[in-house]
């Protein structure tokens, strides 16, 4: 017995508008009908999912604890880490022929936390006879130095690099290695996402708002204590004395322990009384960009909160703190200065402001090349879902071995 669906794997839930968008498109992408495993399953019948594939969320060991201490034993015994993997993908593992599984986390490679969980659940599929993909992905350089990282990579039969950082960095670390897996280039998939047209927040002047992002993630990258903070209200309080426009607070991922809600209602609270600044409130992946392309600027640390912008040829600023910064801006753009601020290059308060002004200094030019390059660049993105279909064809006519 075959399972029919194509599955997606390492999703933590549509919380993470940025997850959402990448279901999302590739949905829209795939002749297939696709089987999302998730962490956050209610998160994903909120947003945009629940009509676009089946949802199936993991099995979670809170809920569960004696067999987590059962589990915990068995693997103690026998040294099988695998079997908590498989505990977590129980409903599909094992039980038919799986052709093919995508690992769809993006940047997940960046996290230590997540190494351990991306090894061993690519293990698990493989043991399983699935071949499996990486798909959008960004790993930093300096990770493919590690002979554990290269060697659970080498186990993907294809992987797929978001940006050309990741794909050369990539293609240098399995030029001299026996087994590698097929490597392509294609842009992330969020740049295809649909917008929705919805109903501007009051006080959003379309065409004429700086749209703002802010994280939890990037002030836990800074190097100086509360400088990010410094620079995002020194940037508001130069629009607010210096423009006539208006800036909009957008959230992009609004989970618990990571949620953009929080340092936004900070900057909200500073300049609510100015009538200037507006907070937008969450919303699906398709409804965020929608507002975003409304934007006059954007200035985004939410990696898919900046490809909203990019997509729409919105001129973006994005303060950064990984690869997939740089290598996106550099395969647009052809260089990341000006285009990228890293938050640990942050030192002085008016940073953001200086990038802020070079921006505004180069609006028509960027603009005017994001639309002339921005319909080939979303056509390349279309390619990750016509590979996606090839090897599906593939893989479903081979026997399970």
């Amino acid at each position: 017995m075959e399972n029919s669906k194509l599955i997606m794997y390492m999703h933590a839930g549509s919380g993470n508008h940025g997850c959402e968008a990448i279901v999302n498109s590739l949905c829209n992408m795939v002749k297939e009908e696709v089987l999302l495993l998730t962490y956050a399953g209610a998160q994903d019948l909120k947003y945009s999912l629940k009509d676009l594939c089946s949802i199936q969320e993991e099995r979670k060991f809170s809920d569960h604890k004696i067999m987590h201490v059962l589990y915990y034993l068995y693997r103690k015994a026998t040294g099988d880490k695998e079997s908590f993997i498989r505990y977590r993908y129980k409903d599909v593992l094992g039980k038919k022929r799986i052709p093919m599984a995508i690992s769809i986390g993006g940047d997940n490679y960046c996290y230590d936390s997540m190494l351990n969980d991306l090894r061993l659940s690519n293990g698990a599929f493989n043991k399983a006879g699935a071949k499996t993909v990486l798909l959008g992905c960004s790993i930093e350089p300096d990770l493919l130095e590690r002979e554990d990282i290269l060697e659970d990579l080498s186990e993907y039969h294809t992987i797929i690099a978001r940006e050309s950082i990741t794909y050369e960095a990539m293609q240098r670390a399995f030029s001299n290695r026996e087994k590698a897996p097929k490597i392509l280039d294609i842009p992330d998939p969020a740049f295809t996402l649909k917008q929705k047209a919805v109903a501007l927040p009051e006080g959003f002047e379309e065409g004429n708002t700086v749209g703002i992002n802010i994280s939890p993630m990037i002030q836990d990258n800074e190097k100086q204590a509360g400088i990010t903070m410094e620079n995002y209200v020194a940037l508001i309080d130069y629009i607010i004395h210096n423009t006539d426009m208006q800036v909009a607070l957008i959230p992009h991922v609004v989970w618990d322990n990571n949620d953009d809600r929080k340092p936004i209602r900070q900057l909200y609270s500073r300049f609510k009384d100015t009538g200037r600044v507006i907070e937008v409130p969450d919303g699906d992946c398709t409804e965020l960009k929608g507002i975003i392309a409304k934007c006059r600027f954007f200035i985004g640390a939410r990696t898919h909160a900046t490809i909203a912008a990019y997509s729409t040829c919105v001129p973006t600023l994005v303060v950064g703190y990984s690869v997939k910064a740089r290598g996106i801006a550099k395969d647009l753009f052809g260089a990341e200065e000006d285009y990228v601020l890293p938050v640990q290059n942050l030192q002085n308060p008016q940073d953001l402001t200086k990038g802020f002004g070079w921006l505004l200094n180069h609006e028509d030019e960027i603009k005017e090349h994001l639309e002339r390059i921005m319909p080939d660049y979303k056509m390349r993105a279309l390619e990750a879902g016509r590979e996606i279909d090839r090897l599906w064809e593939e893989f479903s006519r081979q026997p399970k071995i």
